[in-house]
């Protein structure tokens, strides 16, 4: 847990018992010097939002949207006094199971609506939303964000009908998905998988300066975006212009949008057609990077020839550390993979994320180990979702 956020943790817990929501928030602010936002204390480290309840079951009106939306690239969290005890919930977007008060407007163009204390998931994906988790979930939510938590949040508010559709595989195509480690294994060990890595270093080396600068983006999403755009980005004039904004210091970056596909860079072969994720890894930091939608990537490993790797870019604040080319089924790639299933919404199988510190172990230390039988169960899982 990051310092300031333990040591706040630690603080309200000692004040178990007070009972004094208003009393709690004054003592908090000053210990911490925080700043007041409406019904929200924030600082650089996080933002808190005391509630008080006879119970820790409570179904009171916390937060806008739109207002949460301001403090979701911080650990936002509930503070809950009762009678007793001083709870502490994380309650950022990928948090939230819908939008509860004033939302039937809520669009993805239109943020509207308040959540209440019932809407936050208490147990994530078998993580129990407490004092103790706060930072294991945060990793989780800063892979996701609130731009990939909006469209959930209509779907789930509104019964609005979702735009993906859930993949639907026959006999011929799970054979196919099933025979993908395989394919991998026998990608890691061609001459095309070498050539693979070289276009992709190659690019990195290129533009390894303007890297580093964008590597001290604090927004998570749109540093990975610009990172990976530079890598593997199809448009030069784009790619251009970031480079022209990151040389000038203090320069806004321009607008743009990438295309919400499996993979970042395509690379067609004789042999294997390949989709290549590009992932940005800070190494000081923690987080959880994404991994991929899960109807995705089956709907690829349905065809004979396709292979999926991961691009990772390790980088800390002076230098690249290192990139590494990975299958997804490497094996402690795979132990590492997480399935965000209950987050998803109902015409999908969800997505999956990788644990973050699994990642810098693999970059320091590279390794192309593929377990075939573990690979083809979890592939089986995923089918059965």
């Amino acid at each position: 847990m990051n310092r300031r956020l333990q040591e706040f943790v630690q603080f309200v817990q000692g004040r178990d018992g007070i009972n004094d929501k208003a009393a709690l928030a004054a003592t908090v602010v000053k210990r911490f010097e925080l700043i007041k936002d409406r019904s929200v204390y924030y600082c650089g480290d996080f933002a808190v939002r005391f509630s008080a309840s006879d119970s820790q079951c409570f179904a009171n009106t916390v937060l806008s949207l739109s207002n949460l939306r301001k403090f979701d690239s911080l650990p936002f969290v509930v503070c809950l006094v009762t009678p007793e005890t001083n709870y502490c919930f994380l309650a950022n977007t990928t948090l939230l199971k819908k939008i509860s008060h004033s939302s039937q407007e809520l669009r993805e163009n239109n943020i509207k609506g308040s959540f209440n204390g019932s809407d936050i998931f208490r147990e994530f994906e078998g993580i129990t939303n407490n004092s103790e988790n706060l930072d294991r979930l945060f990793e989780i939510h800063t892979g996701i964000g609130f731009v990939g938590n909006l469209p959930r949040l209509v779907e789930a508010t509104n019964n609005i009908s979702p735009t993906g559709q859930k993949f639907s595989a026959n006999r011929e195509d799970e054979n196919i998905i099933l025979a993908a480690p395989v394919r991998a294994q026998d990608f890691i060990k061609s001459a095309e998988f070498s050539q693979l890595k070289v276009e992709l270093d190659a690019m990195v080396d290129n533009y390894k300066n303007e890297i580093l600068l964008a590597s001290l983006i604090e927004n998570v999403n749109v540093r990975g975006r610009i990172i990976e755009y530079l890598i593997a980005g199809e448009d030069e004039r784009l790619r251009q212009e970031l480079l022209a904004a990151l040389r000038t210091r203090g320069s806004p970056i321009p607008p743009f949008k990438t295309d919400n596909t499996l993979g970042d860079y395509q690379r067609i072969f004789d042999a294997y057609h390949t989709e290549t994720d590009v992932k940005t890894k800070i190494m000081i930091l923690n987080s959880n990077p994404k991994a991929y939608n899960i109807d995705k990537m089956l709907a690829f490993l349905a065809h004979e020839k396709s292979v999926f790797m991961f691009y990772f870019v390790g980088v800390d604040a002076t230098k690249i550390v290192n990139t590494v080319l990975i299958s997804m089924f490497e094996m402690k790639l795979l132990e590492c993979t997480i399935t965000l299933r209950h987050w998803a919404g109902r015409n999908s199988r969800g997505v999956t994320q990788f644990e973050g510190k699994t990642i810098n172990s693999l970059i320091a230390t590279p390794t192309c180990k593929i377990d075939q039988a573990s690979s083809v169960a979890f592939l089986r899982r995923l089918l059965a979702l």
